[in-house]
């Protein structure tokens, strides 16, 4: 991509040079106005910056001599799917609160397209001096913009091109149309498979090296989605060997704070935005997006003990800033609340989804994440992109074929997903012995994808985050180390479902025995996984078939000698050698040939 830094300089309706310092002498000249004027405004600023501030409203921008507004275009030609920023930079800001005295906003256009995208920007800088406005093009070609940036009673506009190349990325993530209990890439077709883990904490991180550590750890491990809380502080620790010190906190301030480190009395001023924390923010974003991560912005977490008015203008607001400043990410989906039910209700749920749907101009999936089971579920509303559940019950492959019929009776079908169905070692004061080890939550993760859902899964803490040996902080915080293991269990799923067109089966388990799961496209193929060691026997439609068994705990695959035939096939005993036998979970795959 090539930058063009393009900048106009707007007062009074006259359009002036900027100045060039590192060549002694005006730069590009936008009119037919010389450096003799430039000169003489700059001159004529500077005097009259005192008196007139006294005694105008702070509100209210200069009228007699505005003070002028460089716009900048980021880019002459940005990718398709990422986004061309323009900046709008005030020289001498005079409005009381540049979060809410003052906007910028724009509408996008591709040549030959009657179909014209409005888009709102945000402001980038406490002290009101910076704007921005992000456009994320869809289809290459040619575009045109008009900006619009209103202070006060003062209002500046710019209008520029930039061109779209299409470079295959894969943009956000949508429901396939034509298997729509999956998901795929907008870009690519691509379909899309979810291998989830929660972070909630991430950006609690001081050192932004740990944050990127993390992203990257994990994506070599073939997870592909972290929910990250935008906003959000907890006065628990659940027992986990973590603590709130000078590297890691748990404290989160999207918003100015008095006190950020009481979780009581934070005093948070709502009508303004801690900018670094949300820059914070975008460069995750953008660390991710490059490493095909999807995150799920938390807007807010149940466990907090502080959140803005339900319905109030501070929560609007916050909405509205976090739609205008990152939804231009296309590697986003929305997620109103963790254990929302536990500080909004229905109404407040419905409606502010139906808001963000509204406001976010490239409609990214959204969902909500009640601490009830199925509970809370705005099903057939087309704000609500997939279910998110939590459910700890070791039933699950029951309870995603469950949530599949409660689906359908919706009249509408989207992925269903449980994104919190347990924490590796983590055993709140109900949860049975073992119930959370690594190996159980890897076998849970089989029993939700057989029944054709999805999920997200928290790695363990306990190599600590502030305590030793401080290496950790899983499923609160995205950090690991190599010794913790979990994930590569469920980069085996990873494996065994992208070598087939996993999204065209549906769950078929009368067409197995003795208690195993069967996903299938029948008469084409045939998943079974087999949660016990045991033969299986698998009615199958008439055809001949390739066969192979995979073992979920190494990845290793093994084909059977000879070819399967219907309509009725016992498998043979796993293999024996390479003590493939203490495993006690299997899967076998069968394609038709």
């Amino acid at each position: 991509m090539r930058n063009d830094d393009r900048e106009m300089v707007y007062w009074g309706g006259n359009t002036v040079p900027v100045q060039d310092e590192s060549q002694g002498m005006t730069g590009r000249t936008r009119t037919g106005v010389g450096p003799g004027f430039a000169r003489a405004v700059a001159r004529l600023f500077r005097v009259s910056m005192v008196l007139p501030l006294l005694m105008l409203p702070a509100i209210r921008l200069y009228a007699d001599n505005p003070v002028p507004v460089v716009f900048t275009q980021s880019a002459s030609s940005v990718a398709v799917f990422d986004f061309i920023e323009v900046s709008a930079k005030v020289a001498a800001p005079v409005v009381q609160n540049p979060f809410t005295d003052a906007s910028i906003s724009g509408d996008f256009e591709q040549t030959g397209s009657a179909e014209r995208v409005a888009v709102e920007g945000f402001c980038d800088s406490a002290d009101g001096s910076v704007y921005r406005i992000r456009f994320m093009p869809s289809i290459g070609g040619t575009y045109t913009f008009h900006i619009t940036f209103k202070a006060g009673a003062v209002t500046q506009t710019y209008s520029g091109t930039f061109t779209a190349q299409d470079e295959h990325r894969r943009g956000p993530l949508r429901i396939d149309p034509a298997y729509p209990w999956h998901f795929i890439w907008e870009g690519t077709g691509e379909h899309y498979f979810f291998n989830g883990t929660t972070a909630y904490w991430l950006m609690g991180w001081r050192n932004e090296r740990t944050i990127q550590y993390s992203i990257d750890r994990l994506a070599r491990l073939k997870v592909n989605r972290m929910r990250v809380a935008l906003a959000g502080r907890t006065y628990l620790y659940y027992g986990e060997p973590v603590m709130s010190e000078e590297k890691w906190t748990v404290f989160l301030t999207p918003w100015p704070s008095q006190a950020p480190e009481d979780v009581y009395h934070p005093g948070f001023d709502y009508a303004r935005f801690n900018v670094p924390y949300w820059q914070k923010f975008d460069r995750m974003l953008r660390y991710a997006r490059e490493r095909g991560v999807v995150i799920s912005v938390v807007l807010d977490m149940g466990d907090g003990r502080v959140h803005t008015v339900a319905g109030s203008e501070d929560e609007h607001r916050y909405i509205r800033y976090a739609v205008a400043r990152l939804a231009g990410f296309s590697n986003i989906t929305w997620d109103l609340g963790d254990d929302l039910d536990g500080f909004r209700d229905e109404k407040w749920t419905h409606e502010t989804g139906m808001m963000i749907v509204q406001l976010d101009p490239y409609h990214h999936l959204a969902t909500s994440h009640p601490a009830k089971t199925m509970a809370h579920q705005d099903r057939a509303s087309s704000w609500f992109g997939f279910t998110s559940y939590q459910e700890w019950s070791r039933k699950q492959h029951d309870v995603m074929l469950e949530s599949r019929k409660l689906q359908e009776q919706a009249g509408r079908i989207i992925p269903q997903t449980n994104e919190e169905y347990g924490y590796e070692d983590h055993y709140p004061g109900w949860a049975a012995a073992g119930s959370e080890s690594a190996d159980v939550l890897r076998r849970t993760a089989w029993d939700i994808y057989m029944a054709g859902g999805y999920q997200t899964a928290g790695e363990s803490t306990r190599r600590g985050t502030n305590i030793w040996p401080d290496t950790g902080g899983g499923w609160m915080n995205g950090r690991g180390d190599d010794t913790q293991t979990m994930f590569l269990g469920y980069g085996h799923i990873v494996d065994f479902f992208t070598s087939f067109e996993w999204w065209k089966t549906n769950p078929h388990d009368e067409l197995v025995d003795n208690g195993n799961y069967c996903l299938a496209d029948p008469g084409n193929l045939y998943a079974v996984y087999l949660p016990h060691f045991a033969k299986v026997t698998v009615r199958l439609a008439p055809g001949t078939y390739r066969a192979e068994w995979f073992n979920p705990n190494s990845g290793e695959k093994i084909p059977l000698e000879e070819d399967v035939k219907g309509p009725s096939w016992t498998s043979p005993d796993p293999p024996d050698d390479n003590n493939w036998r203490s495993a006690d979970d299997w899967a076998l795959l069968l394609r038709k040939e």
